[in-house]
């Protein structure tokens, strides 16, 4: 009985596989379909397989028309449109012949003029492989197209917004710029020491410049662009016209006047690169568009640049205009306007010195950010002039990372976040503000627990240990019991009711302030974190921000850059800290620079209230090693009668180097005056 099953199960099996491959070569017998053909050949169109689409074709059509031509007609015309994301729509297929099928079609397809829509028709002829091939001509390419007729394309480059500051101060806009050359025919007979000379001065190669002479198109009175300058490069261009057969031409470009001044924040454009170019295939680009490469310039890339203007369509073999195929009307690109003070982005830039670090200025009233800078920084206008390959690595490979844009990363804040602790102890609860915490000299650590690790502060003192003192003082101690005191859970809540976290919302991208690599606090960490240090980072716009809360009844401004006439005050976090805390805070702050024993008390400006916090943070990985020292100095008004109100938040790196955080005084308090 079981071998009878076997018996069956298996011819079973064997009947199943027979069907199969009977099924298999009839669909084999049958072979492609004509709806299948013409969707791998329109396939080949998006892919530029130009010689593979020549191979679909059928054997009829290519007696009529050589695989180089046809190569050559295609391409032209399907990359000069600039033609991307076609698509095919089946509408009927008919049988004419027992070989023979013809296709109604829908054609739709992205073309530097707009997206291109057209019904067409073509028949495919089945060959003795089965295989279809397509019956082609060059109305195949568009509807009624003859070999005779060509598809022009006409364009007009739309001009690229300009950016201006609060003050109609051009940050970056259309300008001047100065081309170095060469005339060919007026050159010396030494040229091959002549162009040594040159190469030495414009920084460039003679191979290079050899190369650029020796074009096709160059003749005797050919003026052969080598190097772009600008306008006011006038040591390079005198020394230049020293060389027989150089000429100076001055030509339009993007200008940046701040160049180093406003780098970071504005950025810089470039031609497109091919990666870009086919990411961005099907909006308007081509080989030689200019393209926002970082900064503003970047951000706002889709509303400055606007649109070419684009006309596509057929002409005769005389050049008539026989039919326009699509039409894009010219838009030039949108100005933007900054909430930024050019005078002020200047003035803390040079202030610097080349030194690393960074400012935020803004308006803590309306969230208007003022200035934004980051020292040492690169010149904008000199990746449009042109960079040579050294010139790239020279910045690019410098310690001092002027690339870098420093005020959107995060750094320890150290004691400027003291407030903060005290802000957070006071709205939860947790802190008295009056509340002695006793003296506990320069060190103290909460009991044997913590083996040998203490908490230190630089300056003792007898007066009452609460928490005004204790900002005057800058007391890691008091700041380290305090956050024990507000406890894990009502600590780590301040801070993410306070945006730790999450995206600061902001029109250039900023770094999240963080609390800590995991999920909570443990114990000496917390301690840690109620002065600035632990794992604690902020980003300097957001601690702008967060100091905006001490002269708005407890509410965060939202920050923006994009002016905007009459704007409504908008907050970014409402009540971050209770009435109280903030004028508590507040108050607190502005004593600690009128008091003589604040640590700010240097920065006191006559006639002028301000309140301020200094801040030192030192990075480590261990308690041995010199670690690098980070000064911080934000200030804000406390007048609220002041029609200008200003918050700043100042930072600099190796601020052992330059004096601690009282470097920034001077650069700060001249904000102020």
């Amino acid at each position: 009985m079981q071998k009878k099953q076997v018996i069956i199960i298996v011819s079973s099996i064997i009947a199943i596989l027979i069907i199969g491959i009977i099924i298999f070569f009839v669909i084999q017998s049958q072979g492609e379909k004509p709806e299948e053909a013409l969707n791998r050949y329109i396939s080949l169109i998006n892919e530029k397989k130009y010689e593979d689409m020549y191979q679909m074709i059928s054997d009829t059509s290519k007696e009529k028309v050589t695989k180089e031509n046809f190569i050559e007609r295609n391409q032209a015309i399907y990359e000069g449109i600039d033609m991307a994301n076609m698509n095919l729509t089946i509408k009927t297929i008919n049988k004419k012949e027992n070989n023979v099928q013809e296709i109604e079609y829908e054609i739709s397809m992205d073309t530097n003029a707009g997206k291109v829509t057209y019904t067409n028709q073509t028949e495919l002829t089945r060959n003795k492989e089965k295989k279809y091939g397509i019956e082609w001509d060059d109305s195949m390419i568009y509807p009624g197209l003859t070999s005779e007729q060509k598809i022009k394309v006409k364009t007009l480059s739309a001009e690229r917004g300009s950016i201006y500051d609060r003050n109609n101060i051009l940050l970056a806009g259309k300008g001047s710029i100065s081309s170095i050359g060469l005339v060919p025919g007026k050159m010396s007979e030494n040229a091959e020491d002549d162009l040594e000379k040159l190469s030495t001065i414009l920084g460039i190669s003679v191979d290079s410049i050899q190369k650029k002479l020796s074009a096709s198109y160059v003749k005797e009175d050919t003026f052969v662009a080598l190097k772009n300058v600008a306008k006011e490069n006038s040591s390079i261009k005198e020394q230049a016209l020293t060389i027989p057969g150089v000429k100076i031409t001055t030509t339009s470009s993007r200008v940046y006047p701040l160049g180093e001044e406003a780098a970071q924040l504005i950025g810089y454009v470039q031609n497109i690169s091919a990666e870009e170019l086919e990411e961005l295939s099907g909006k308007g680009y081509n080989s030689s568009s200019i393209i926002g490469k970082s900064g503003l310039e970047k951000i706002y890339e889709d509303k400055l640049r606007g649109t070419d203007g684009c006309e596509i369509y057929i002409v005769d073999a005389e050049g008539e205009r026989v039919k326009t195929i699509a039409k894009q009307d010219l838009k030039n690109g949108e100005d933007i306007k900054l909430t930024i003070d050019a005078n002020m982005q200047k003035q803390i830039y040079n202030s610097l010195e080349g030194n690393k670090g960074a400012f935020v200025a803004m308006n803590p009233k309306t969230g208007e950010v003022l200035a934004l800078v980051s020292t040492p920084s690169y010149n904008s206008n000199d990746f449009v002039l042109g960079m040579t390959n050294e010139e790239w690595k020279a910045i690019s490979e410098d310690e001092n990372k002027p690339m870098l844009n420093r005020y959107t990363q995060t750094w320890s804040p150290g004691s400027t976040f003291k407030p903060v602790t005290g802000a957070i102890g006071i709205t939860s609860g947790t802190l008295d503000p009056n509340e002695d915490f006793g003296t506990s000299g320069l060190s103290w650590q909460k009991d044997s627990s913590w083996g040998d690790y203490k908490v230190t502060t630089l300056t003792p003192y007898t007066e009452t240990a609460n928490l005004r003192n204790a900002l005057i003082r800058s007391d890691n101690i008091y700041f380290a019991k305090a956050a024990l005191k507000i406890g894990e859970t009502n600590f780590i809540e301040g801070l993410k009711k306070i945006g730790f976290g999450e995206e600061i919302p902001f029109e250039q991208g900023l770094s999240k302030s963080s609390y800590s690599n995991e999920e909570g606090m443990e114990e000496i960490q917390l301690a840690d974190s109620g002065y600035g240090q632990g794992e604690i980072l902020a980003n300097p716009v957001h601690m702008a921000s967060i100091y905006s809360a001490f002269v708005n009844e407890g509410n965060m401004i939202k920050p923006y850059l994009i002016y905007q006439e009459d704007k409504q005050v908008e907050y970014y976090k409402e009540q971050a800290f209770s009435k109280e805390a903030a004028e508590t805070i507040k108050e607190d702050l502005v004593q600690v620079v009128e008091s003589p024993n604040g640590t700010a008390h240097d920065a006191k400006i006559s006639g002028v209230t301000i309140g301020a916090k200094t801040g030192t943070a030192e990075l480590k990985r261990s308690k041995e090693e010199e670690g690098e020292v980070i000064g911080w100095f934000n200030a804000f008004t406390a007048d609220e009668n002041e029609e200008n109100p200003l918050v700043v938040v100042s930072m600099i790196e190796d601020a052992n180097k330059v004096g601690g955080s009282h470097y920034l005084f001077p650069k700060v308090t001249a904000l102020f005056q």
